[in-house]
């Protein structure tokens, strides 16, 4: 398991464990960032993160990136 941070861009990816608080896991959760899914990473910019999860682009920041696991 590693964090997103450090996945390739452009490979698809399964998420393993969303960490954080109950309010971080709801927010990630509310982005479509859930335990099972999908989820690709398109570009990295300036530390954030911008990923395809259930078929749309998210950026989020990489302090939340970092509490995802793939």
């Amino acid at each position: 398991m590693m964090p997103l941070t450090l996945a390739d861009m452009g490979t698809a990816y399964t998420i393993k464990r969303v960490g954080g608080s109950q309010e971080v896991k709801k927010h990630l959760e509310d982005l479509g960032f859930v335990v099972g899914g999908d989820v690709t990473v398109i570009n990295i910019l300036g530390g954030n993160v911008i990923a395809n999860v259930k078929d749309t682009r998210v950026g989020i920041s990489r302090e939340l990136a970092q509490k995802i696991m793939i």
